[in-house]
């Protein structure tokens, strides 16, 4: 029967390590989490400024919801686009330092929308190779409307020159992870910016992970990396992370938001995000542009565990963020340490493809700002009596 080919396929999942399971938590998201009835210390959420519970948020979301209530009710084109959801996009913008920002439900939605509203037949898009998959799949539906897909190795500059330089496309988009979800790297973004007013390319930034974190006030990584304004640069920031509440946006010159106002689908053919989002987010952004305690804080922490993980077996790749891999190699193993520290009360995520690479299964160690010196020194303390 048909459905048998699942039933084999799930077995071999198991076989491989790569059977995905859920746990459902019994807490807000914060540093510690009640899952399956046990308290944990959990290092697994991407709330890097601890803003996901965070009380000024929740009653700007509860003011919100008192006064514009809880859906859109319809597409930001139809009827769904509220005063509230304005004021956030002319923040965002004024925040990120571009003319416009556009809302989208998500992040992955706002990277379809990108590369397929500005790509066509005869066009080119040169991705990183260890991007996203929403950025990969952007990449691949663009593919499938006749634009060339190149992908150019991890942040190798010399590649991607000799790839833009032998290209005949007529536009062509340089498509890239600001900080790398799964290896907390950030790109060399001075350089690609460079190479795309070499070869009068697009360059799209997806910053889901520095946005918030990075740059001066949190503004994210084309200020940590010093990328002047301008307008062939495309930013993505999502705000389900480091702002704590759920949703993303595009911030790029006034064309370019018009441009995708009527040519993204993913934006024209969804219902606006609930008006809920957009009150709580407002409140959020005071908290980022005031948040320097915060990043100091949690700049320390990364400190603290890559000093205290110094010499011992597990070696953190180089990473500045609050993102710190392990990098263990083999599915099973990923398993047996997370289920090691999942027993001392620590909840830290084993990665496994086709998340990452093959041959790369780790840990993901996130790091927030709500976390503290204590509990980063128990998670020290426990991988290293596990070495």
């Amino acid at each position: 029967m048909i459905w048998d080919e699942l039933s084999e396929g799930l077995a071999g999942l198991d076989r491989d390590g790569l059977r995905r399971r859920r746990r459902q938590l019994a807490s807000p998201c914060g540093p510690e989490a009640i899952v399956d009835g046990r308290r944990l210390l959990s290092f697994c959420s991407n709330d890097y400024l601890g803003l996901a519970n965070d009380p000024a948020l929740i009653e700007a979301a509860a003011a919100t919801a008192r006064q514009w209530g809880v859906g859109s009710g319809a597409s930001h084109l139809v009827s769904g686009h509220f005063d509230v959801h304005e004021q956030l996009e002319q923040r965002l913008a004024a925040f990120s330092g571009f003319d416009r920002a556009l809302l989208f439900s998500t992040g992955y939605m706002a990277n379809l929308g990108i590369v397929g509203a500005l790509l066509d037949r005869g066009d080119a898009v040169f991705a990183d190779k260890l991007n996203h998959a929403s950025l990969i799949d952007a990449a691949q539906l663009a593919k499938a409307q006749g634009v060339t897909s190149l992908r150019y190795a991890h942040g190798d500059i010399a590649a991607l020159e000799r790839q833009l330089a032998a290209s005949p496309a007529r536009r062509k988009l340089i498509l890239t992870d600001a900080v790398f979800s799964m290896d907390g790297d950030v790109a060399p973004l001075a350089e690609l910016f460079a190479l795309a007013e070499r070869f009068d390319a697009w360059l799209v930034v997806d910053d889901a992970h520095g946005f918030g974190v990075l740059g001066e006030k949190g503004r994210g990584s084309l200020s940590y990396c010093g990328v002047p304004e301008s307008p062939r640069v495309i930013y993505m920031g999502t705000l389900g992370k480091a702002a704590g509440a759920a949703g993303a946006f595009v911030a790029a010159s006034a064309d370019v938001v018009e441009w995708l106002i009527s040519r993204a689908r993913t934006y024209i053919f969804t219902t606006g995000s609930s008006p809920i989002m957009a009150g709580a987010l407002l409140a959020s952004l005071d908290l980022i542009e005031h948040g320097d305690a915060r990043r100091a804080h949690l700049q320390a922490l990364i400190a603290q565990l890559r000093e205290g993980l110094a010499g011992t077996r597990w070696q953190l790749l180089p990473s500045p963020t609050a993102i710190q891999p392990i990098i263990l190699g083999d599915n099973h193993e990923a398993l047996r340490v997370a289920n090691a520290l999942y027993e001392r009360g620590l909840w830290v995520p084993a990665i496994r493809p086709p998340t990452v690479p093959k041959g790369t299964a780790r840990l993901r160690v996130s790091l927030s700002a709500v976390h503290t010196p204590a509990q980063v020194g128990q998670l020290v303390e426990a991988l290293r009596g596990l070495s």
